[in-house]
């Protein structure tokens, strides 16, 4: 992706998160300057990669196949410093904006519609064992309630409604077409982007970036970038 582009979704992502009334923490406006003011007391956000992440997964179209998150918190697992067994995320969909299909070996998740549009979950049972998709119906736990799921099967999920993913929970998602852009939570156990995300139709999770101009609001996946050691020491 283009760091131009990078800027544009963030400017985008927060003026969506401002209309549907969800604040964001001090950090999520912090330029390059203030990271370098505040980055000896910066180390939890840091290493646990809190604040913005946006993603086109690797392809040409964001609005295609993308993402935009905020991580808010998190933990780490096995690291006394950080002992959270929990994280959260929001997120901004749109209309037709897919995330692709994709399972975590460890994490168990919570996907809550926040509001806004209708956000469509398309299932399927996987072998975590085997990195692979496998047949037959499946448990998922969708408002507390239990229901057997099809492979393939989409779970519209209306503001208000959310669904418990484990580990045999494939999902691929995006908004419902002509509802809007959806507002999504997550909350999680610790949250672990770069080793607990199966992607099953090939594509990375983390984009290769053109800096065709200076970012404006810091991804967390370049903290290491714009943020020096000697800043972070």
């Amino acid at each position: 992706m283009k760091r131009s582009e990078i800027n544009l979704r963030i400017r985008e992502g927060i003026a969506f998160f401002d209309r549907m009334g969800f604040k964001l923490p001090p950090f999520a406006f912090f330029t390059r300057e203030d990271w370098q003011k505040e980055a000896a007391d910066a180390a939890e956000i840091f290493d646990l990669q809190l604040g913005w992440d946006v993603t086109a997964f690797g392809g040409p179209d964001f609005l295609r196949t993308g993402l935009l998150l905020f991580t808010l918190r998190n933990g780490r697992a096995g690291d006394g410093r950080y002992r959270k067994p929990y994280a959260e995320k929001i997120m901004m969909v749109r209309e037709n904006q897919v995330t692709p299909c994709h399972f975590h070996w460890k994490k168990c998740e919570d996907i809550i519609n926040r509001g806004g549009g209708n956000l469509v979950i398309e299932l399927y049972h996987a072998d975590p064992a085997r990195n692979r998709l496998v047949a037959g119906s499946f448990p998922i736990s969708v408002n507390g309630l239990r229901r057997t799921m099809e492979p393939g099967e989409k779970l519209i999920l209306t503001p208000g409604e959310s669904v418990c993913l484990e580990s045999i929970h494939a999902h691929r998602f995006y908004g419902e077409p002509g509802r809007g852009e959806v507002l999504v939570g997550e909350v999680s156990m610790v949250n672990d982007d770069e080793n607990d995300n199966c992607f099953l139709d090939g594509v990375i999770r983390f984009d290769p970036v053109e800096e065709d101009e200076p970012p404006e609001r810091i991804p967390a996946a370049d903290y290491r970038k714009f943020v020096t050691e000697a800043d972070h020491a």
